[in-house]
């Protein structure tokens, strides 16, 4: 016999794939892939740059909300919260910067860690990873968009990818 655990988190129910926005970047709407194979969320980011302010990392960064599309494209700057060695699906081992930013996901906001990457040749600007998950959500593999979609007006600007 097996014993059930219990989470002090409510379970909130989210597809393999969902619209989320990101408050902190004023982001409203960017299509995320919910992956549990990877432990730290990942966001595309190019242009990225650190500096130092007051004595502390900080980076700054450009994010294209949508696929193959420059608008709504945003500058980000926030303090560097750590850097990881990331080891992509194809097991390509690289050193990321990461920072931490809410996401909203299906009606909740949870607090993650992101590392930056550039996303250009995948089909999804952002990954949500176990860390993020284990916050109360429950994946259910074989749904979608469970959160809502996006405006069509502003998945028109995703060209349709939805």
């Amino acid at each position: 016999m097996y014993q059930v655990s219990r989470s002090t988190h409510s379970n909130t129910l989210t597809g393999w794939r969902e619209w989320v926005s990101l408050p902190d970047l004023e982001v409203d709407w960017i299509k995320a892939k919910i992956d549990t194979g990877a432990r730290t969320s990942s966001l595309h980011a190019f242009d990225i740059r650190e500096f130092d302010r007051e004595g502390e990392a900080w980076v700054r960064f450009r994010v294209k909300p949508w696929q193959d599309s420059q608008e709504d494209a945003v500058v980000v700057e926030c303090p560097v919260h750590d850097r990881r060695a990331v080891r992509s699906s194809s097991g390509h081992a690289q050193e990321r910067l990461v920072v931490q930013l809410r996401i909203r996901l299906v009606d909740r906001e949870v607090l993650a860690e992101i590392t930056l990457s550039n996303r250009d040749e995948m089909g999804f600007r952002m990954l949500i990873g176990r860390e993020a998950l284990r916050r109360g959500y429950i994946v259910d593999p074989a749904r979608s968009f469970l959160g809502g979609r996006a405006p069509r007006e502003a998945r028109r600007r995703n060209r349709g990818r939805d």
